[in-house]
């Protein structure tokens, strides 16, 4: 079979047990992305998921040939984000979650923006999250202004697109199981002046499924995240 084309764009979505979104999730962005004009490809990493997600994608991927839907052993979500920017063939790389939490209808607000930046953060807006929710997203903020003396609104939001170019180089300095990445690419961006742009999103809370992180203890999480960034904060930045 011939190689696929380099798209343009590539989609990188973390999925762990998602059986009752990931279809129509998929299918939204599918469409949604159909829609832009340019090659794209959609890369889903059902991360050990144990109610079918891995088969209901595998299904999928046969129906789309834009979409690669890979299978692998539980690593958790910070170091499958990592394995698919790693493996992302765009010269654009985006990720967002596949809790349908942020939808795609606002993604081409944040592809027409691209030519602004190397990074173009959609941080959640008129969210009505839980009060966890909150808290993760303030220390990830807080964390990333103490850490690297810069803000940003939402810096671990999972609604992002990367210059492909811009996102290799800072992930040179991020250990492959990373916990929360999103949090220290912002930090790494925003320390080697980078290009950010920050675009609105709608937050919707999500219709089925429950969160993988409220499977862990929210302190502890957030207490590994914060030693992490400091961690590479501390480190000496890459030439």
């Amino acid at each position: 079979m011939a190689d696929r084309p380099t798209p343009t764009l590539t989609v990188v979505m973390p999925a762990y047990n998602e059986a009752g979104a990931i279809r129509e999730v998929v299918t939204g962005w599918d469409r949604q992305l159909a829609a832009l004009g340019v090659p794209y490809e959609i890369r889903v990493y059902d991360d050990g998921s144990r109610d079918g997600t891995g088969d209901l994608l595998a299904g999928l991927a046969r129906e789309r040939p834009t979409l690669t839907a890979v299978r692998q052993p539980n690593r958790g979500h910070g170091p499958t984000i990592l394995r698919g920017y790693r493996e992302a063939r765009g010269e654009w790389v985006f990720q967002t979650d596949s809790d349908g939490e942020m939808g795609p209808e606002s993604f081409p607000l944040v592809w027409e923006r691209r030519h602004e930046a190397d990074l173009v953060l959609g941080y959640r807006a008129g969210r009505a999250a839980p009060p966890a929710r909150r808290l993760v997203t303030a220390v990830a903020r807080w964390t990333v202004r103490l850490c690297f003396g810069a803000g940003v609104r939402d810096a671990n939001a999972p609604y992002r697109l990367y210059r492909r170019a811009a996102l290799e180089r800072l992930l040179a300095a991020v250990s492959p199981d990373a916990f929360a990445p999103n949090v220290i690419l912002t930090g790494l961006a925003c320390r080697a002046g980078l290009r950010i742009v920050e675009v609105p999103v709608p937050y919707r809370s999500r219709r089925t499924g429950a969160s993988s992180i409220a499977r862990l203890k929210l302190l502890r999480a957030a207490a590994l995240s914060f030693l992490q960034t400091v961690r590479v904060a501390l480190s000496r930045p890459a030439r």
